[in-house]
């Protein structure tokens, strides 16, 4: 395609969104991500509602599964009230306090490993400390798939059984979710508080790496 061309194809965009042109005689995908900036609001929102709701960490994966659906009901233009977010969160609590069991023993556990690691008191403390670090940000990618999966009539146990699958129908994806994952720890590792919004891109990537490959197809 030529320059021409593609400059004849955004401006018919533009004048499609803003009303001067013909509309697309289909809706857009996700009508709810017209708007940049509301959507940035809703990320930034929801980043702050997943961290609070994640304060116990064993609240963690109810919390993401509920911000997650948010999202994707806002994306798609749907009724996306923060009642119906917490409601999920609810709905998710009571197996997903198991999945945060976890999540916060292999916390604990890779924590301490970092930091015995970095304290010089291991032997080959600084290969220890990056394959501790590798590790939480594979688990967190497969956290984000799993929480993603969720839903009210399946539950957890399907949801977690579905992440082989979703790493062997989409590596390129898992791959953009683990750096999604790891990017939460590196905001929080840089300062605290970039904690919040880097959980609501999170949240984010998850509900649009998924919708990236159908849009493809």
């Amino acid at each position: 395609m030529s320059a021409l061309d593609r400059a004849a194809r955004r401006s018919a965009r533009r004048a499609a969104r803003d009303g001067t042109g013909p509309t697309r005689e289909l809706p857009a995908a996700n009508p709810g991500a017209i708007g940049a900036f509301a959507l940035l609001g809703e990320v930034l929102l929801t980043g702050i509602v997943v961290s609070a709701l994640s304060v116990l960490i064993v609240t963690l994966p109810a919390a993401l599964a509920a911000g997650i659906r948010h999202l994707r009901r806002y994306v798609r233009a749907e009724g996306s009230p923060m009642s119906a977010l917490w409601r999920d969160f609810l709905r998710a609590l009571p197996g997903g306090a198991l999945v945060g069991l976890g999540v916060a023993v292999l916390t604990g556990v890779l924590a301490l490993d970092i930091v015995l690691a970095g304290s010089g008191s291991l032997p080959g403390g600084e290969a220890i400390a990056a394959a501790g670090w590798v590790i939480a940000a594979l688990a967190g990618g497969a956290l984000l798939l799993g929480c993603a999966a969720w839903n009210p009539a399946d539950g957890w146990p399907q949801a977690l059984r579905s992440i082989p699958g979703a790493v062997q129908a989409d590596a390129a994806g898992a791959l953009y979710t683990i750096a999604a994952a790891a990017f939460v720890g590196v905001a929080g590792w840089m300062l605290v508080p970039l904690v919040v919004p880097a959980v609501g891109c999170a949240v984010l990537a998850a509900v649009a790496i998924p919708a990236r490959r159908r849009a493809a197809s």
